[in-house]
């Protein structure tokens, strides 16, 4: 529009130069004048864009910047360990909570009376434990004595035997010999001396000889007789003693294998020792049984009360009282609001100068300020790459899109904003290329 203002101007002045002559040059200096402003704008908005662009170039040069970025953070669910009825929730929604705080109580008297049992069943245990401690030593010596008195009884067993051995050895042997000697010679005696008195009884009734020669040989037939009677009975009280020796020998030998025996049993008892011993190892191992028993119990009953493990802020409580819950159920989340942290998605171009521990800078939409912060790590994998689903370029027509890769940033001074999980913001991340 200008062009053909100037161009109707510079016309105007080529047809009042040839009527008028003289007048031509104060015509044509305004469109000059014109022109120069022109050329000045054109160079100034030039300039303007070059050195915009120029700023724009150093100030977006060592800096990546990504909007698909939120907050994040750790997400504590909590839920119940034991089954039970719920007696007391002691949290609201939206509530903050300290670590330790009590969140709910279930109804502990059913694991109470389980603890309790368990004590009792531990105090049996040791009971019984000590029980077979003390049964060691004293078995150990009940056995000890009782082979000592076998070995004992056996030697004097042995002894006797012998004794018994030597008196039957000269009872049957020596005794009775002499015994049956005298009886022969008794005998012999007897005979002879009835032989004479026979031999004088013709002799008397002739009255060849006197009648007392004769009383003198019926003397000696009846003191011969007498002898042999007497020695018989010796040779009986021999045989009787010979046997009586016998007897006792083969009582002697019977006492032997009686306290044999009793070495025997003793000996076999002396094996109850190592099994009292055994004893005390499953005494022992009971208690420990019952102790970890109890301990479970404790553990159960410990359960019912339910606290919270990190601090935060309550969210998404489903529980209420009454209601009776299962192992593993869902009661509510904590969110540590504290503790948080960003996860950009960048694009995998522009990660090429990105490195852990570069500054940050991360604008929080929520509150339109922004808050520093530094680049933790960056992610193994592409986002896509870690989705339920994940594509598979071998099948079908290939595209290629360029991948995002999640880079953690901590936050280092929130300066009095709370970021919550979730929330969006704007990161740019200050790079130095190489």
């Amino acid at each position: 529009m200008k062009e053909r203002e100037g161009q109707e101007v510079a016309t105007l002045a080529q047809s009042t130069s040839a009527q008028d002559g003289p007048a031509a040059p104060e015509v044509e200096a305004p469109a000059r004048k014109g022109s120069g402003v022109k050329i000045v704008v054109i160079l100034l908005l030039a300039a303007i864009v070059v050195a915009a662009g120029t700023w724009l170039y150093f100030h977006y040069r060592d800096r990546v910047s990504s909007d698909d970025a939120e907050v994040d953070g750790h997400i504590s669910a909590v839920s119940s360990k034991v089954a039970g009825n719920v007696v007391d929730v002691l949290v609201l929604d939206n509530q903050p909570v300290k670590a330790g705080d009590v969140l709910v109580r279930i109804d502990p008297r059913d694991y109470q009376a389980k603890v309790d049992l368990a004590k009792a069943a531990l105090a049996q245990a040791e009971s019984q434990a000590r029980t077979a401690q003390l049964m060691v030593p004293l078995i150990n010596g009940t056995t000890q004595s009782g082979t000592a008195a076998s070995a004992a009884q056996l030697a004097d067993a042995r002894a006797e035997v012998d004794r018994a051995r030597i008196g039957y050895e000269q009872a049957a042997g020596a005794d009775l010999a002499v015994a049956q000697a005298n009886v022969r010679a008794k005998q012999a005696s007897q005979e002879r001396a009835q032989a004479d008195l026979a031999r004088m009884k013709p002799l008397v009734d002739k009255a060849e000889i006197s009648q007392l020669q004769y009383d003198a040989y019926v003397a000696a037939a009846k003191v011969a007789q007498s002898e042999l009677e007497g020695a018989q009975q010796k040779l009986s009280s021999a045989e009787n003693e010979a046997a009586m020796r016998k007897a006792a020998l083969d009582a002697a030998q019977t006492r032997i294998s009686q306290a044999q025996a009793g070495v025997e049993n003793s000996q076999a008892n002396r094996q109850q020792v190592p099994i009292r011993t055994s004893d005390v190892g499953t005494a022992s191992a009971s208690v420990a049984e019952a102790r970890a028993n109890l301990e479970t119990a404790e553990l159960q009953l410990s359960y019912t009360t339910v606290t919270a493990s990190i601090e935060g802020v309550v969210t998404h409580k489903s529980v209420e009282q009454g209601q009776i819950v299962q192992p593993g159920q869902g009661l509510m989340t904590i969110i540590p609001l504290r503790d948080t942290w960003v996860t950009a998605n960048f694009k995998e171009t522009q990660l090429a100068d990105v490195r852990p521990g570069q500054r940050a800078e991360i604008r929080v939409d929520m509150y339109g300020k922004s808050v520093s912060g530094r680049v933790d790590s960056i992610a193994g994998a592409t986002g896509s790459r870690l989705s339920l689903l994940p594509p598979e370029n071998a099948t079908g027509n290939f595209v290629k899109v360029v991948q995002r890769i999640p880079v953690k940033i901590l936050v280092d001074q929130q300066d009095g904003l709370i970021l919550r999980p979730g929330m969006n913001v704007d990161v740019t991340i200050f790079v130095s290329p190489r």
